[in-house]
């Protein structure tokens, strides 16, 4: 509960350096009474996580044949969490080949009942763990523990509990058709959801009889490898899902190997294109789940006060690490100085620290090399011309935080529009007409996700179908649900994952 009146702290600048004054200290004392909460800590005492980890290849823990170990840390402390090994093609190999052996010796053989009973049995223990799952989510990756206990880790369990229902029912699936697996699936994970999208790749892989070989992010590589453990505990049988864990290079020895028959990757484009290009001519089955750079438009008739708090969740609450955060706001002339003043007042109220806080809204930048380029792109912005505003008050004196940022005064060509940031980072440009904002919607090279904010049912449809986007939300943002499928356009990606269309990538279909 509230215990006392926050005062307004002096504006810091990008670096976290106390100034006198700035642009927005006129902004943060009209905001005369805000309350300052007790700090409300998850505790993390009953959370169990080893000082190093192998590789789960077959069941079990294996050294990696070189014997390197890489180390991933807390970045709100910037503390050591523990070492992990470091894959090389040796330790790809030998997984692949344990894969494949489970593949063809035992999963791909099990009727699609019992595939469902182990998918099952996996969904059920990761909510028995739900927990410390959530808490080792936030403390690798820095995302406030709200995200990671409402929306990630209940996400993944229901995606198990989905694709175990399509075990037995392949045949419904694709009526007229016969369903087989394709082998051995290699499998590679970003930062910034790692149990949820570990989910989204591994549950329908299963659930058609595939085997896995799966590459987390060197960052945050512990929810994976909890995972295994829960494999283990569920007595999957060994080799269906293998763990190596490393840097880009582990991920190229999954992605050249020979024998893995299907990649799915998540993560940037420009390692998307890589990755397009090795598999060129191989017959391998891939799904590519890219960059984005999603646009939020907010038309007059749009109730603001929902508009804002759409905003704040599509971009701020997740610090802007999702590939489909809403990072272009396009409001139309009319509302815009009302929306904006608004905007800025919120961005106010929200909270920067502790990620395991209960109260914090605002986490920590994933990594070091993350948070200097989030750096890099507000230097960018502001020597483009644009006006740069962020919120006041202080951060915390260790770790990677960011305040929440806004640019006006931008154009279409700024890189600030055009690129992908992945950070806590808006720009706002205005449109008069539906065919301007739709015109700037789809100028860029992106084409995941996108917001629309109208009083009128038909301005959401006349408008979102030309808007070139793989998911439109209409008066909300960020709404998952493992039935509904998720990928882009453009440069965002090939292929989808989730609901029925996620099954698709993970067989060959003949007619019946």
């Amino acid at each position: 509960m509230a215990d006392k009146l926050k005062e307004t702290m002096p504006s810091n600048d990008v670096n976290g350096t106390p100034k006198p004054s700035s642009p927005n200290a006129d902004t943060a004392e009209q905001i005369t009474m805000l309350w300052e909460y007790s700090p409300a800590p998850e505790s993390s005492e009953h959370i169990s996580i080893s000082d190093k980890y192998h590789h789960f290849i077959g069941g079990e823990w294996v050294h990696p044949e070189k014997g390197r170990y890489m180390t991933t840390i807390n970045p709100a402390t910037e503390n050591k969490l523990a070492e992990f090994a470091e894959g090389t093609s040796e330790d790809v190999k030998r997984a692949v080949k344990v894969a494949r052996k489970a593949y063809e010796k035992s999963w791909s053989n099990l009727s699609g009942k019992e595939r469902g009973k182990y998918i099952f049995r996996l969904a059920r223990m990761i909510q028995e763990k739900a927990r410390e799952l959530a808490i080792i989510e936030s403390m690798d990756g820095g995302k406030p523990i709200r995200e990671s206990r409402d929306v990630d880790v209940p996400l993944a369990a229901a995606h198990f509990f989905y694709y175990a229902g399509w075990a037995d029912k392949l045949g419904y699936a694709f009526p007229g058709r016969k369903a087989d697996p394709l082998g051995v699936c290699g499998q590679i994970i970003p930062w910034n959801f790692p149990l949820l999208m570990l989910a989204w790749k591994i549950a329908p892989a299963l659930a058609t009889g595939n085997t896995v070989v799966l590459k987390p992010a060197e960052t945050t590589p512990l929810t994976a490898l909890k995972f295994a453990e829960i494999c283990m505990d569920a007595g999957l049988p060994d080799g269906v899902v293998n763990i190596v864990t490393g840097a880009g290079q582990t991920g190229a020895a999954i992605v050249n190997h020979p024998d893995v028959d299907k990649i799915a990757f998540t993560g940037s484009t420009e390692i998307g294109k890589i990755i397009q290009k090795s598999i060129a001519g191989t017959g391998k089955k891939f799904t590519l789940e890219l960059g984005g750079k999603g646009p939020l438009i907010i038309f007059e008739d749009a109730p603001i006060d929902q508009a804002v708090e759409g905003i704040i969740n599509a971009i701020f609450f997740n610090q802007g690490h999702v590939c489909c955060a809403g990072s272009r706001l396009l409001v139309q002339e009319g509302i815009s100085e009302k929306l904006i003043k608004k905007l800025k007042d919120r961005m106010e109220t929200l909270i920067i620290g502790d990620p395991l806080d209960k109260n914090t809204d605002i986490g920590a930048i994933n990594s070091r090399s993350q948070y200097e380029r989030i750096m890099k792109y507000l230097e960018t912005g502001k020597n483009e011309g644009a006006e740069m505003y962020q919120t006041s008050g202080s951060l915390p004196e260790n770790g990677y935080f960011c305040r929440p940022t806004l640019f006006t005064g931008v154009s279409q060509s700024n890189r600030i529009v055009q690129e992908e940031i992945f950070g806590p980072v808006l720009t706002i440009q205005t449109f008069r007409t539906p065919d301007e904002a739709i015109e700037k919607a789809n100028n860029t090279p992106y084409g995941l996700a996108s917001g629309i904010w109208t009083d009128k049912g038909s301005k959401i449809f006349k408008t979102g179908q030309k808007i070139r986007s793989g998911v439109m939300w209409a008066n909300t943002y960020n709404k998952f649900d493992p039935t509904a499928p998720f990928g882009g356009y453009k440069e965002s990606g090939l292929g989808r994952e989730g609901g029925l269309h996620g099954l698709y990538p993970y067989v060959n279909l003949t007619p019946v």
